[in-house]
């Protein structure tokens, strides 16, 4: 074996590994962790004939590093070392070290929650931050103090760029094993800034070509996704010419493995490589003869939305961490160079780490499987728990799949989807597909669902899809290994689905099934056409989606939709992937997903209340009939909820009102700040709107017109909120008025804090200090005025007042007031509401 950096830290994670059960290595990239460290650990005696097994986040990183692994062993795949991924795995009886991608581990831990023969897991590439690492780890730690109290499960969490100290304190103070420096040096070469307005694939293609006529050895270029690979692929190929000693390869996650193996393999001597990769390149492969980097800078990461229940893609800045990951790729056997799109100054701008994915996702799958372990997200160590919005959206979709039942507990249906390595609306499009009969289709649905369109540029209707898979139309050159990896996983699919068939229908072979496997699937994306013949749909979630172009579809006024998305900021979804739907599907096989409701609101431009009886998909209303004969409790019902939308001022308030109320969260305030705790009630405009159906409804029963609210004597129902002897407290500690040296009663404004009181200048003549309120808790805010009224000074110091300020504000007064009273000294002089004092 040839020496790797890793070396020199293997010592010291063996002692780590042999005195504690979790471990964080922290080495960076080039180090040789992948491959290196597995392999140091086989011999270990805790491991006592147990198993390693190691996670990987992608299916090429997994499978590259078995092969690797293997080799420098002198053997096959499938021997000591081994892999599984999804739809391939080489595994055999004397296995010791299983390279597996994270979500096949948490469908493991599901079926044996000990891992029993299991001694290690070790999670790689940890800071990625996948949705999938993290739930494997909350699952590993959970079983692991439930059922490995004699053989305990070591645990072993190492990356390039991690967050060491956060994971070792989540692991009870694990140590850190940190290995030095990287195998060859890397120079950085900086960019100028680059604008969000500037072509990337322009600036990417002139700099590929400056890098071939520069530097020797094969290029890594990394963009934020396909669409851009696609474009920089054709444009080298137009620049590049007929020069046959440059391959141009792509790599990504939806080619398949020979082509992803192509891209990573050596170049045939004499010959260079230019590989255009996402960030599948980022971390654990080893790409053969690669020592220039050119970085974009960019990323494509999915983004879940929770106010309309969609993923979309968003491109975005990588991290710092990302950024060293990416360079490292260039010194892994030589010394390299790296061509950062960017400068110096922007690169101090970026985030330090990318933000986790479970921060940012669908979190439906993960409330499955937490449903299936039977926790909730409290019970399990996080490094960053799951939003609890999020998951709150994802527990609710999965209630109207049937996968929880109202009271969220994990229903036999959801059972059944929890044990499909699927997405839980493929899943239950699978098993509900597989009841009627319509397995077959519901797999290759399920199937294409799963993969990238298998047929980009086509229309967005996915019957051609399905032609296409069958073999009932021919598929694209570029289009085959797309098609024969969906065909695989419908393959794969089917051998998961055992369950006897339940309700097999009479005509299978119609082609309006398609329609309904998809709202199986996604029911909240069921769409209703606005107009006839139109582009636009609105949707069962209430969101609008439409098609950029003209499509065949837009002859169907019903929808469901599989595929859409917006850019940020625009209202509208972008309708990529859908299929017609017969509405009369939804009197039988849809049926579950209609309900009826008696819709009770107020119409604001007639102010008459609409009441009817709807059949409703989500927010589309299917048919609506009129509700006869309301009593008064539905009438102020829809009252209650109407003011609730509209807010308070609806209801006829007085500025003495508004007072009142004032006064009373003043006196809760200070009692709260003083004693943490008040017998004030609360009667803020939000607890008003709370509490409305308990103090409002008894006086709305007879109002039939909007117009009717405005003779509500709403100064008497509010009043009986307060109990005694609270009034009269009320008005002892929260006066509305206050007497001032004139003899003058002036009113408090209580609507800032602290209290305003307006008073004439004049009229506080001999008053030294500033007058106060609730038993002298609460100072006031003086609005000192002239004589016109109009203020002068602002002030809560009084004294301070006449001692520094009166003299000057006195000069300028009696200039434009000459007829007044204005006193050298304000504390001895007779306070007036008149120009002057009377005579005695």
């Amino acid at each position: 074996m040839i020496a790797l950096p890793i070396d020199a830290a293997l010592p010291a994670l063996l002692q780590a590994l042999q005195d504690r059960d979790e471990v964080v290595l922290q080495a960076p990239p080039g180090a040789g962790k992948t491959t290196r460290v597995p392999l140091a650990l086989l011999k270990e005696e805790w491991l006592n004939g147990q198993t390693i097994v190691m996670l990987e986040p992608r299916r090429l990183a997994a499978r590259a590093a078995a092969e690797r692994m293997a080799a420098e062993l002198g053997e096959k795949v499938g021997e000591t070392v081994g892999y599984r991924i999804r739809l391939e795995s080489k595994v055999g009886p004397d296995t010791l070290i299983e390279v597996v991608t994270e979500g096949i581990l948490a469908r493991r831990l599901q079926a044996d929650p000990s891992l029993e023969g299991v001694g290690l897991v070790i999670f790689d590439e940890f800071h990625l931050r996948n949705l999938d690492a993290d739930l494997a780890l909350a699952l590993t730690l959970n079983g692991r103090d439930l059922f490995r109290d004699d053989t305990p499960l070591k645990v072993l969490l190492m990356s390039a760029t991690l967050e060491g100290e956060r994971l070792s304190r989540m692991l009870d103070d694990a140590p850190i094993v940190t290995s030095e420096g990287r195998m060859f040096p890397v120079t950085t070469v900086w960019g100028s800034p680059l604008q969000p307005s500037d072509y990337l694939d322009q600036a990417v293609v002139s700099k590929c070509l400056d890098a071939l006529d520069e530097q020797g050895g094969s290029l890594l270029v990394f963009l934020p996704g396909q669409a851009e690979i696609r474009r920089v692929h054709q444009s080298l190929q137009d620049r590049l010419g007929d020069r046959s000693d440059i391959l141009l390869c792509p790599l990504h996650g939806e080619l398949d493995l020979s082509a992803q193996r192509a891209a990573i393999d050596a170049a045939p001597a004499g010959k260079r490589k230019i590989v255009l990769a996402t960030n599948i390149a980022e971390t654990s492969v080893t790409i053969e003869g690669v020592r220039v980097v050119i970085d974009s800078g960019l990323e494509r990461v999915p983004r879940f939305d929770p106010r309309s229940g969609m993923t979309r893609l968003d491109t975005q800045r990588i991290s710092k961490a990302s950024a060293t990951q990416r360079a490292g790729r260039a010194g892994r056997l030589e010394p390299g160079i790296c061509y950062r799109l960017w400068s110096e100054t922007q690169n101090d701008q970026l985030p330090a780490y990318s933000a986790p994915e479970i921060q940012q996702a669908d979190l439906a799958g993960l409330a499955l499987q937490l449903s299936r372990w039977g926790v909730t997200p409290s019970e399990l160590s996080w490094l960053d728990a799951p939003p609890s919005a999020a998951y709150s959206q994802a527990c609710d979709l999965l209630v109207r799949l049937g996968a929880l039942g109202e009271d969220r507990k994990l229903t036999r249906h959801g059972g059944d989807m929890a044990e499909l390595p699927a997405h839980p609306r493929i899943a239950h499009l699978l098993l509900r597909g597989h009841s009627l009969g319509l397995g077959k289709l519901a797999c290759d649905m399920a199937a294409l669902l799963g993969e990238k369109d298998i047929q980009r540029g086509a229309g967005a209707d996915i019957h051609s899809r399905l032609e296409i898979l069958s073999g009932e139309q021919r598929a694209q050159r570029n289009e085959k290994g797309s098609v024969q990896r969906a065909r695989r996983l419908a393959a794969q699919y089917r051998s998961f689905l055992r369950q006897p068939v339940l309700n097999p229908l009479a005509d299978p072979k119609h082609p309006g099934w398609v329609g309904a496997l998809l709202a199986f699937a996604y029911p909240d994306r069921i769409a209703q056409q606005r107009r006839d013949g139109g582009s636009e749909y609105r949707l069962a979630n209430g969101r609008a989606a439409l098609f950029v172009e003209s499509d065949a579809l837009m002859k169907h006024q019903w929808l469901v939709i599989a595929d859409l998305g917006s850019r940020q900021g625009q209202r509208e979804e972008r309708i990529y992937l859908a299929a017609d739907l017969d509405p009369g599907l939804f009197e039988s096989v849809l049926q579950e997903q209609v309900a009826q409701v008696e819709e009770l609101d107020w119409d604001e431009h007639e102010g008459v209340l609409k009441a009817e009886r709807q059949r409703k998909l989500g927010e589309l209303v299917l048919s609506s009939a009129p509700l006869a004969h309301l009593d008064d409790d539905l009438r102020a019902k829809a009252l209650i909820n109407y003011i609730r939308r509209k807010g308070l001022e609806l209801l006829p308030w007085t500025p003495e009102l508004r007072q009142w109320q004032a006064r009373i969260e003043l006196l809760r305030c200070l009692e709260l700040e003083e004693k943490g705790e008040s017998h004030w009630p609360v009667l803020s405009d939000q607890a008003l709107l709370a509490s409305m159906a308990e103090w409002l409804t008894p006086y709305i029963g007879k109002v039939t017109r909007l117009s009717h609210l405005g003779q509500i004597d709403l100064t008497t129902i509010l009043r009986t909120l307060l109990p005694w002897p609270l009034p009269q407290q009320l008005e002892t500690l929260a006066p509305q008025t206050i007497p001032v040296p004139s003899g003058s009663n002036i009113r408090i404004d209580y609507g800032e804090r602290p209290p305003i009181l307006a008073v004439r200048l004049q009229e506080l003549f001999g008053l030294s200090d500033t007058p106060r309120v609730a038993g002298g808790r609460q100072v006031l805010k003086l609005h000192l005025l002239s004589p016109a009224r109009r203020p002068v000074q602002v002030t809560q110091d009084l004294a301070n007042f006449w001692k520094t300020t009166y003299s000057e504000v006195k000069k300028d007064l009696k200039g434009r007031y000459p007829k007044h009273f204005w006193p050298d000294d304000p504390l001895v002089a007779e306070a007036t509401s008149r120009a002057k004092p009377r005579k005695t």
